[in-house]
């Protein structure tokens, strides 16, 4: 009986969370649900993992402005919402600078939301793979690691809700 479970519950995780790496530059997360709730929480999970969002860009809203501008380019992938949170971690952003001053080049940290179809996407450019061969490379590492807890970390509280 505790293995069936344990399959259903595996199978219920498969089937409402994609995690695939578009690239190996890119992490995204994927989970069907409320993109206001998963955002919120996605937010939270960052600060307490002491990465404090520093601005957050509601890109979507911004290019809508351009919608009859760019006529049958607008939003060819009919997203609902595109809106990102930019965040930083001073520890972390002094520890890359003193390693290799190049590698600020990705502070402040992002990661992107997108929306379709009851669909919310996190989008995230990994810091390690960027640091490849660089000294700072096992902070980036730390860093990606940390992000990405904070990702899952949110995703899974808004199945809880």
């Amino acid at each position: 009986m505790i293995r069936l479970k344990q399959m259903i519950i595996v199978m219920f995780l498969l089937i409402n969370t994609q995690i695939v790496i578009a690239s190996s530059a890119v992490y995204t997360a994927s989970v069907k649900g409320d993109f206001e709730v998963i955002y919120k929480n996605i937010h939270t999970a960052l600060e307490k993992n002491r990465l404090f969002v520093v601005f957050e860009p509601d890109i979507g809203s911004n290019i809508a402005n351009f919608e009859k501008r760019w006529g049958k380019d607008y939003n060819r992938n009919k997203l609902d919402r595109i809106k990102s949170m930019v965040f930083c971690n001073a520890w972390y952003a002094n520890q890359v600078s003193n390693l290799d001053v190049s590698m600020t080049a990705m502070c402040p940290l992002h990661i992107t939301l997108t929306y379709k179809d009851k669909i919310t996407s996190v989008h995230f450019v990994r810091p390690d793979y960027i640091a490849k061969g660089s000294n700072a490379a096992s902070v980036a590492h730390e860093l990606t690691q940390r992000v990405i807890k904070s990702i899952k970390e949110g995703i899974s509280a808004s199945k809880n809700k």
